[in-house]
Formats: C-alpha cells, sequence, structure tokens
C-alpha cells in the first residue's frame, strides 16, 4: 500500500461534480421552512446561509489572484459588494463557483502561483485544495439538508494526503497539544495507508516506498475506515469512532484540522 496522489483531472471533475451537488443540496433546504437559515449540523453556530457566503467569498478570493503569474503574498482584496442575505445567494454563489472553475480549468497547473503551505508555488495547489474545499462543505450542505453522500473515494484518499503534507505542516492543527508517535491511517477503499510521525508541535509524514523489509514504524495509533471517513474525521466532520481505532486514540486528536472561522452573522 502507498499514499494516494491526486491529479488535475481527479480535482478538477470534483470541483464540478461536488459544486453540482451542492447547489442541489442548497436548494433543498431553501424550499424547506426555516429556509437558509437552516443549521449546519456539522458546523455548530453557522447557519446555511453562513456557508454560502463562506464557500462564496473563498472562491472570489482564489479567483481574485490566483492567476497573476507570480509567487508573492496578494495584496488586499479589492472592496466588492456584499454577498446576498436572502435565497438569491444561492445563485450568487453559484456563479462564483462557474467562475473559479473555468478559470482553474483555463490554467497551467505549473504556472506560478502563491499559496501559505510549505508546497511549491504553482497553481496546482488551487486545483487541488478548492477541490477538497468544496467536497467537504459539500458535505456540511447536506447534512443540513438530510442526505450526506460519502465523498468519492480517490479524491477523499488525495484529500487525507492533503492534510497530512498541507494543512497540517502549515499550520493548521486544531490540538496544539504536544504529543510523540507515529499513527497509522488506513483507507479500506481505496486500499492505501499514510503513517505519519508526531513530533511534538511539529510532524512528519513517513514515505512507506524508501522503508526495508526490517523497518518497523512501531505505530501507537491507528484509524482504519473509508477514506471518506477518514478525511471527514480529520476535518472535524465526525467522531473518530466512525472509525476502526485502536492504541493511543489522543495522538489521532492532533492530526484534526482546525475549524473554519465561524462566519459572521448578517
Amino acid at each position: 500500500m502507498a499514499r494516494t496522489h491526486g491529479t488535475r483531472e481527479l480535482w478538477l471533475s470534483a470541483l464540478r461534480a461536488d459544486g453540482q451537488a451542492m447547489r442541489l443540496a442548497l436548494e433543498q433546504v431553501a424550499a424547506a421552512p426555516e429556509g437558509l437559515a437552516t443549521s449546519v449540523p456539522s458546523r455548530p453556530g453557522w447557519r446555511v446561509l453562513d456557508l454560502i457566503h463562506h464557500v462564496g467569498a473563498r472562491y472570489r478570493e482564489v479567483r481574485s489572484h490566483v492567476s497573476r503569474g507570480v509567487t508573492s503574498r496578494p495584496e488586499e482584496l479589492p472592496s466588492t459588494p456584499p454577498p446576498p442575505p436572502d435565497a438569491t445567494a444561492i445563485q450568487w454563489w453559484a456563479e462564483e463557483h462557474e467562475q473559479l472553475l473555468q478559470l482553474l480549468e483555463s490554467l497551467d497547473p505549473h504556472q506560478p502561483a502563491w499559496n501559505w503551505a510549505p508546497r511549491p508555488k504553482d497553481l496546482s495547489f488551487w486545483q487541488r485544495r478548492m477541490a477538497h474545499f468544496t467536497a467537504v462543505h459539500r458535505w456540511d450542505a447536506q447534512t443540513a439538508a438530510g442526505m450526506v453522500e460519502p465523498i468519492e473515494a480517490k479524491l477523499a484518499a488525495d484529500g487525507v494526503t492533503e492534510v497530512l503534507d498541507t494543512l497540517l505542516p502549515a499550520g493548521r492543527r486544531r490540538d496544539r497539544t504536544e504529543r510523540f508517535g507515529v499513527v497509522h491511517l488506513v483507507a479500506t477503499d481505496p486500499d492505501h495507508e499514510w503513517f505519519v510521525r508526531l513530533r511534538g508541535s511539529g510532524l512528519a509524514l513517513l514515505d512507506t516506498g524508501s522503508w526495508l523489509d526490517h523497518e518497523d514504524p512501531q505505530a501507537r495509533a491507528q484509524a482504519r475506515g473509508t477514506a471518506s471517513d477518514l478525511v471527514l474525521a480529520l476535518s472535524g466532520r465526525v467522531p473518530f469512532d466512525v472509525l476502526e481505532v485502536s492504541g493511543e486514540v489522543e495522538l489521532l486528536e492532533s492530526l484534526r484540522v482546525a475549524d473554519d472561522p465561524r462566519p459572521q452573522a448578517g
């Protein structure tokens, strides 16, 4: 078994499919009695309208700088009109999604582009990040609609890798407790595994492909389940007990990604 790696085609097709699925969920919620004031079960304190504003604003932000062709940090965003405070926000969100998708489809993944992580500064970062960002928030929207679907297996497996090789090394760990030891994550669909060495405030994603047969990482905790459940647990959407867990379970808490900032009420 080995870590999975996504591709431009995987990310962009997922961004389109999950965007379509998210819109269906949003429209279903809008037709319910509470409309866009419906709470998002997976994001305590959020309304569906907050979710729409959050995701659409992030699309707009990325679109504003991703095609500059440079790796320098972008300037402060220009002032733009606020998103709609009513059901027309769904159409606003859909337009932001489509514009971002078309832009990412049109650009070379190797084109220089700034990002905030210890990763190569090229456009593929944003193709990957926006695919996973959308998949998880699509799942959030579906929890409000009462009809959740798992994240597609190959995308979810790449999402686990992104948590471990990008989000956590960039300082986006939720639990700041310093812990030490190796954690073993196993996805059953597709068949992939990850070994992560926690080093206090830092971590290292171990390359199983370079190990010799006699080497043993001596994992002190293991979590096993579908790739979708793994990435949703790491993203704080579901508890780790949806997985088969053994060993020092508290080590898993050090692999959770920090929550998105709570949207401002409006």
